[in-house]
């Protein structure tokens, strides 16, 4: 079994200012904001859905290719890929933009300043997903919303059972593309917020969203996550992190859990303490994959965390 993951190729560029914004930005002077930052910290880190959500799935042991359109500047994180053993066959390069990128200033309170360059993102459209039969699972995640609204299409065409992940790209679709994603997909996952978002543009609640799709997956950080199927409300623990460093990429890789459980048929209770142990592991290290872990390792932290042994 093989699993399309459509989304982003991503730059992450995060820059530490050793200071407090509120310190240098007056309120009263907000209409005509010229500030400069100095930041002595700096990374910069591969990331975008896509690319996290296949490190994390190869992690687990299991197959994934993402799906994606990335720029000239992409040569590093190809090199990256090629290490670590994932496929690259669905990603296609758009010479004439750079790859998507952020660029993140967080302040000694963690407030953050953000820019986010699409780049390449934008040409998600110009790829289809195939039908082959060489994909068992996919997942739509955030993308361009040209790619979003049409892999999902595809996918519903061809009878691909995926996962409805629309993530910071909610916002752009209104209640009736919404309601068309729902319709099309086999699972949706979002966050707390992500799910009210849904629920408010849809006009649904949690429970009626859960009963058009197979199951409606919502995370609730350090709460864990709950889980809506078949009429019943599961809830997933959250893993007790060793360190809280860094939750960026952490949602990516709570959804290779899910994608793992998935491929490899097992009941959601195992499925949802794999993704929450995984977005455990993550969110003690810095960057959304700069984690490794092996197998042993992993099914010994699923006991310590959970009690119970891990079969897979």
């Amino acid at each position: 079994m093989s699993a399309l993951i459509c989304g982003s190729m991503a730059y992450d560029t995060i820059m530490v200012f050793k200071g407090q914004f509120k310190e240098h930005i007056l309120p009263d002077k907000i209409h005509m904001l010229n500030v400069s930052f100095l930041v002595p910290d700096m990374r910069r880190n591969f990331g975008g859905c896509a690319g996290n959500i296949a490190y994390n799935l190869k992690l687990l042991g299991g197959q994934g290719a993402p799906m994606a359109t990335v720029g000239h500047d992409f040569t590093p994180y190809k090199e990256w890929l090629k290490q670590q053993g994932i496929e690259l066959k669905y990603l296609l390069p758009v010479n004439s933009e750079f790859t998507a990128q952020a660029f993140i200033t967080t302040d000694l309170d963690d407030n953050q300043i953000t820019a986010f360059h699409p780049g390449a993102m934008m040409h998600a459209h110009a790829q289809s997903v195939p039908t082959d039969g060489s994909i068992t699972l996919g997942l739509i995640s955030p993308d361009g919303r040209d790619g979003m609204l049409q892999h999902a299409a595809e996918f519903a065409a061809a009878k691909i059972p995926f996962i409805f992940d629309p993530g910071q790209g909610l916002p752009m679709f209104n209640g009736e593309e919404l309601l068309k994603f729902v319709d099309q997909a086999t699972w949706v996952t979002v966050n707390e917020y992500e799910g009210q978002l849904l629920s408010e543009r849809t006009g649904l609640t949690h429970e009626q969203l859960a009963q058009r799709v197979e199951a409606l997956i919502v995370t609730h950080g350090a709460q864990g996550s709950v889980i809506y199927t078949k009429g019943q409300q599961l809830t997933i623990p959250c893993a007790v992190p060793a360190a809280v460093n860094d939750p960026t990429g952490c949602g990516d890789a709570y959804r290779a859990g899910l994608i793992y459980g998935l491929m490899n048929k097992l009941d959601w209770q195992v499925t949802g303490r794999i993704a929450s142990l995984i977005g455990a592991i993550k969110i003690a290290s810095y960057g959304p994959q700069n984690h490794r872990f092996t197998r042993n390792e992993f099914a010994a932290a699923y006991q310590q965390a959970f009690s119970q042994a891990l079969v897979w």
